[in-house]
This record gives structure tokens, C-alpha cells and sequence, in this order.
């Protein structure tokens, strides 16, 4: 499964996933936005606008595990051959401060740490424009067999 990035253009992982990006209705309605990928890793950026506030007036824990799987997803996407899919099984999220539109735009950064052939584990951490921690998180995706 692993890619020849030799072979490949610099820009090959991140064009393949903007190409789908537009289909994900989860992705426009969070405003996420594709900015990297590259084999193993990928950053979405995203603002915690009052639309996703909860009732304590800052963002939903579900919108920083949503960044979360996502980037990882992408990063995940990166190392897999375009006819074989994947699903999150697993996701674990720890929230370290409140998050909310003050911050500004916010990036989130996943590594893939395991790349099997049926399994996959990766990691991400939810930061500022200064590098402060926000959120970060781990989840393992099965592979599924193109």
C-alpha cells in the first residue's frame, strides 16, 4: 500500500484530495479547508464561529472531534491506493482549552503513526496561529478492500 513518491508530483496527495473535497457536505457546512497533504500527514484549517457554539457560548466538543477526524482521515486517504477506502473505528479526543471565534483560524495537523494492511493509527493536534494547543486527538481507520 505504501506510494512511490518518487514517481509521484509534490503537489499529488493534496490535489487528489481537493478533487473530493467539494463532496463533502460535512466539510462545507464546518467550513473546513484542505491546505496540506503530503504522504502520511495533512492539515484542514476551520474558524469556531458562533454557529457551532454550545450552550456555555463556545464551539461543541463535537466540532473540534470533527477537525480532528477529519485531518486524520485525510492523512490516512495520502497513503492508500485510490480504489481502497477507509472508516474511522475508533477516535479519542482531549480537549485542553475553550475554543471560540476569538481564536481566530484554526489549523489541525494529523500524522499517520501505522500504516497495516487492514489497520491504520494516526494522531492530530488542533492549533492557533501562534501554535497554541487546543484539542488533540488519536483514532485508528479500517481499510476496506477496493
Amino acid at each position: 500500500m505504501s506510494n512511490d513518491a518518487g514517481t509521484l508530483p509534490a503537489d499529488y496527495h493534496l490535489q487528489r484530495l481537493k478533487s473530493n473535497w467539494d463532496h463533502s457536505q460535512m466539510a462545507r457546512t464546518m467550513g473546513l479547508k484542505l491546505i496540506a497533504a503530503s504522504d502520511g500527514t495533512a492539515t484542514v484549517e476551520a474558524l469556531a464561529s458562533e454557529q457551532f457554539y454550545n450552550p456555555q457560548l463556545r464551539a461543541h466538543g463535537g466540532f473540534a472531534a470533527t477537525i480532528i477526524d477529519s485531518a486524520m482521515g485525510c492523512a490516512v486517504f495520502t497513503k492508500l491506493p485510490q480504489e481502497v477506502g477507509y472508516g474511522t473505528v475508533e477516535l479519542k479526543v482531549n480537549f485542553v482549552r475553550k475554543l471560540d471565534a476569538s481564536v481566530g483560524p484554526i489549523r489541525c495537523t494529523a500524522t499517520v503513526l501505522h500504516a497495516g494492511r487492514t489497520m491504520f493509527t494516526a494522531e492530530a493536534r488542533i492549533v492557533d496561529a501562534h501554535g497554541k494547543l487546543y484539542a488533540h486527538g488519536s483514532g485508528t481507520f479500517l481499510v476496506y478492500p477496493g
